[in-house]
């Protein structure tokens, strides 16, 4: 009965309780028993528990007073924002959670957008209202401001639980029960996925009209047909059943084995079903960031190709293909939203395969139009052109909004002018000041957040979205080490910071590559022009220390057969470079 069915996600600023509250929900209606209960229990990833963020949205469906209640517990951090959206698009309901002690914050604002867009029924939840420095009336006030009624806005404490069962009566009676068409044909959309050893890609599905059984299904976007392996829901594990009807939240493992047949998004329905239309699906995230990743042992080349395929498979957003390169070899030119998004990846690829990548500097897409009309693409300094072809160069900019408190507006806009920003808005709430800037994303990818913490002790807090491609002035800058150019540490740079830029790349160089029996020079050059140098000081060797005495002669031989040594060694040695150096020129000042 469809009438007895509440679909809703939970979404939020990140650390503001999401998954707290999803712990209390899972205990409340018995779906966990509190002696198998953890923290963050649908944080199921080793690196979610340990870093208290939520990455993968996670279904569950709970049952209580004869209804069966589907929760989607969603990311808060700005990089998976799209899983959020993948989210929304499989409930009728959110629960919007903000922290009594940090009030309204960017994302907040952001997920609360997203919500609105979909036509959800939104229940605002103030969450921590047992901490001292709780700030109760004036996160409510700003919760009136964002048009909510006062007398709608749920006070509770996810820790200890107070309050926390009128979360889900109100979830009952104000979200909607989902209006799907049980006798049509089926229809599902496929809002996340995983990979199985046992059961090929499992879809994770909102069935929206007909009912899932083991007959066999099609996909409308890719046209793969299966024949399904297992249908089931979460509880929070994967529980069989014979089949999934309207309305209802649950999985399908398909047995496939490749994983472009099973896109987020799609639509599936019964395999001898004409005419049927596809569901309105989501454009595929788009990646942000781009950059290299190399395996340090060559022969994991393979595996590491196979992991990312794996990787790919449970998170849409990550791109990758191969590239190679004169310094590090074959590896792979990968995409993300983010650098968080890009640390994570790296991450799960040393815990889940055993595979340490060398990662190269991180870019951002830009578009290039050539003098002879053509428009290209790149991803990557080797992608540049020669500048005398080029017309003209854009980059991403985008629009930023960022909270903080009214004590460090100074603070926030000098470091916001520092990376290009351009003003658009500022405006004040209470304590709390509200900023509007574009600023390119080249800027962004790097230090920003964590620049952003530092100068406002670690309030502030930050949305972004794509605005628009405006032209720049870049150069492409190249690192030379002992004279020999290491293509994985070329940069693309904004032709007045190129001084700065590269002599702060090869300081950080020189300090990571270790010293040898010769001195290294290490050059940031544009075109043939050198702009930046400085030197790995070589060991001097105490070549006269068996000497006792003797005459100053057989020293002074001793000195200069050492230093025509290391003219020799200069000339034939290969400079090893170090991951640690690599990790260098991710860092800028």
């Amino acid at each position: 009965m469809q009438s007895h069915i509440r679909n809703f996600a939970i979404i939020a600023h990140v650390d503001h309780g999401k998954s707290t509250l999803a712990d209390r929900l899972l205990e409340l209606t018995g779906t966990v028993a509190k002696r198998d209960m953890a923290e963050q229990f649908l944080d199921s990833n080793p690196i979610e528990r340990e870093r208290g963020i939520t990455i993968k949205l996670a279904p569950v469906r709970m049952e209580w007073n004869g209804y069966i209640l589907n929760l989607i517990d969603t990311p808060g951090h700005v990089d998976f924002s799209y899983e959020v959206s993948r989210s929304l698009a499989a409930c009728e309901g959110a629960l919007l959670v903000v922290d009594a002690t940090q009030g309204v914050q960017a994302q907040t604002l952001a997920h609360l957008h997203q919500a609105r867009t979909g036509n959800l029924v939104i229940i605002p939840i103030i969450n921590k209202i047992d901490l001292p420095n709780a700030r109760i009336e004036e996160t409510k006030k700003e919760l009136v401001d964002l048009g909510f009624r006062e007398e709608d806005i749920l006070e509770i404490s996810a820790k200890t639980g107070k309050n926390v069962e009128s979360v889900l009566q109100v979830a009952i009676d104000r979200v909607s029960p989902p209006h799907g068409e049980p006798d049509k044909p089926l229809r599902a959309l496929v809002f996340s996925s995983q990979y199985d050893a046992h059961k090929g890609v499992v879809v994770f599905v909102r069935v929206v009209d007909g009912s899932i059984s083991l007959d066999r299904l099609k996909f409308l976007f890719s046209g793969a047909e299966v024949a399904p392996v297992e249908v089931g829901y979460f509880s929070p594990k994967m529980i069989p059943s014979s089949s999934l009807s309207s309305g209802e939240v649950g999985y399908i493992a398909t047995g496939l084995k490749d994983v472009r047949f099973a896109k987020v998004g799609d639509t599936i329905t019964v395999a001898q079903a004409v005419d049927v239309s596809p569901l309105e699906g989501y454009k595929e995230p788009k990646p942000m960031v781009f950059l290299g990743l190399f395996p340090v042992d060559s022969a994991e080349l393979t595996l590491a190709r196979e992991a990312m395929e794996k990787l790919r498979l449970s998170d849409s957003a990550f791109t990758f293909r191969p590239i190679s390169s004169l310094a590090l070899g074959n590896g792979f030119h990968c995409g993300f939203l983010g650098l968080l998004h890009a640390e994570i990846v790296q991450e799960r690829l040393l815990r889940e395969f055993g595979l340490t990548m060398i990662a190269t500097a991180p870019s951002v897409e830009y578009q290039i139009y050539l003098r002879h009309g053509a428009e290209i693409s790149i991803q990557s300094a080797s992608e540049f052109p020669d500048p005398s072809t080029i017309e003209e160069v854009r980059e991403p900019v985008m629009q930023v909004a960022i909270f903080g408190p009214k004590r460090f507006v100074g603070s926030i806009m000098q470091l916001v002018q520092e990376k290009r920003g351009i003003y658009v808005d500022l405006k004040y709430q209470a304590e709390q000041a509200e900023f509007t800037y574009l600023v390119p994303l080249s800027e962004m990818i790097v230090d920003f957040f964590d620049r952003l913490k530092s100068a406002t002790e670690g309030y502030a807090s930050l949305d972004y979205e794509f605005y628009e491609y405006q032209p720049v002035n870049v150069v492409k800058l190249d690192v030379l080490v002992n004279k020999e150019k290491v293509d994985a540490f070329s940069v693309l740079v904004v032709e007045s910071q190129t001084q700065f830029y590269g002599r702060d790349l090869v300081e950080r160089l020189a300090g990571a590559i270790p010293r040898q029996q010769f001195q290294i020079p290490v050059q940031a050059a544009i075109g043939g022009q050198v702009i930046a140098r400085a030197d790995v000081k070589a060991f001097r060797k105490d070549v006269i220390q068996k000497l006792y005495g003797g005459d100053r002669s057989r020293k002074d031989k001793l000195l200069d057969k050492q230093k025509k040594g290391k003219a020799k060694m200069k000339m034939i040695g290969r400079v090893e470079i170090p991951q640690s150096a690599f990790f260098a020129v991710l860092k800028r000042t």
